[in-house]
């Protein structure tokens, strides 16, 4: 019996903010992997090792987790006035399909550093110690993000003493900038950064509940709950809600009669398709809690507390995507996020998350009765981890 040798195919396994990902030049990868479609889905869910039933991912990349089961394709942009196109896909673990419906906001902050260290930035525009600028086009859903990298003797800083809550060790930051990062498709009201055209919705959901919720696309799409209403503060870590199959089904249940409220899709089972987006997140006033590093958080510190589900689990942290939901609706007087953080108007806020806290901004506007966002702003680092290539059975796509 034959067997087929395993090919090799250039990449780097970076961490960017709290993720990790396999990144890949377009040009890298096997031809017939070039085009969107089933081949490049088979070839980089085997570089991730999914599906894997015993969700491990011992024979992959992966990490099984949300965070660590990600692939990025960046090519030289397709657009006037950028430096490179991001491609993300969310690699579920135990299933055969890529989800390319959203964006990374993590994994963003190591798109500008791969872009400079890969040859896709002119040389003239890397000063031998300074910031280079990098304009990405956000494939997935169309949109720009300005990242400011640090250089510093003519190469990307990946040390430093910016620390990001999630993330064990200092790096270097990487400012980020989403600009105009809501949706730009008509809702059933008119309002595009709110699909169903109002800034709070009943959700019905049945055998579940009805539940005051705010449904927004900025950054990603969120369906934002009161922690409330689901007998929670707030305050929970991972193992309070993950261990917990009632509570994990009822936040998907939340989540997929969203999706259709949305918009998004079409039914209650089509959102089981598209497990990466809309996001369910729940809120709550600041109160003192203790972050999954030991790290005391004091309500005085943060504006609002906020959790988040990624890929039917809490995640560790937050996504740099639903951090951007977050800051545009706190943003928004009269969302249920904007309550819990006290109401009134607000550019700039601190969030508490299992991990810690994080500083986020957005600018919002109401223009002939709609909300808009214009930019959104955070920090995150990222760091080379690996490079070389990964290796593939050659019959695996």
């Amino acid at each position: 019996m034959s067997h087929a040798p395993q090919i090799r195919i250039p990449a780097t396994y970076m961490r960017g903010g709290t993720s990790k990902g396999v990144f890949f030049r377009l040009q890298d990868l096997p031809a017939r992997a070039q085009a969107p479609g089933p081949v490049r889905d088979a070839l980089l869910g085997r570089v991730i090792g999914s599906p894997d039933p015993y969700g491990k991912h011992t024979d992959g990349m992966g990490g099984a987790t949300s965070s660590t089961s990600k692939v990025v394709i960046i090519a030289a942009s397709s657009q006037p006035g950028h430096d490179v196109d991001y491609l993300y896909g969310q690699v579920p673990i135990n299933e055969s399909f890529i989800d390319w419906s959203g964006n990374c906001g993590n994994l963003s902050s190591a798109v500008g550093p791969f872009a400079i260290a890969n040859g896709f930035i002119d040389a003239d525009r890397i000063p031998a110690n300074g910031t280079v600028t990098v304009r990405i086009w956000q494939a997935n859903i169309h949109k720009t993000i300005v990242a400011h990298v640090q250089v510093t003797n003519g190469e990307v800083q990946e040390t430093g003493d910016f620390e990001l809550d999630g993330v064990t060790f200092p790096a270097a930051e990487v400012q980020l900038e989403f600009i105009d990062p809501a949706d730009e498709g008509e809702g059933e009201g008119g309002g595009a950064m709110f699909p169903t055209g109002h800034l709070v919705d009943d959700l019905n959901v049945p055998s579940v509940g009805v539940f005051k919720a705010t449904m927004i696309n900025a950054g990603v799409p969120v369906v934002f709950v009161e922690a409330a209403a689901l007998g929670y503060d707030g305050t929970e870590l991972q193992g309070a809600i993950n261990e917990d199959k009632a509570a994990l089904a009822k936040l998907e249940a939340i989540r997929a009669h969203g999706a259709v409220r949305m918009g998004l899709v079409d039914s209650i089972e089509a959102a089981a398709k598209r497990p990466l987006t809309p996001k369910v997140a729940f809120v709550a006033p600041p109160k003192d809690y203790v972050s999954s590093s030991g790290k005391p958080v004091q309500a005085g510190d943060i504006d609002l507390l906020a959790r988040a589900m990624s890929m039917g689990k809490l995640h560790h942290a937050m996504m740099g995507t639903a951090s951007v939901a977050i800051a545009t609706a706190a943003a928004v007087p009269g969302t249920v996020v904007n309550a819990a953080a006290g109401g009134g108007t607000r550019e700039v806020l601190v969030f508490g998350h299992p991990s810690g806290t994080l500083r986020v901004g957005a600018d919002v506007k109401q223009v002939d009765g709609k909300w808009a966002v214009t930019k959104a702003v955070m920090s995150r680092s990222a760091r080379v981890l690996m490079e070389g290539a990964v290796r593939v059975p050659g019959d695996a796509f």
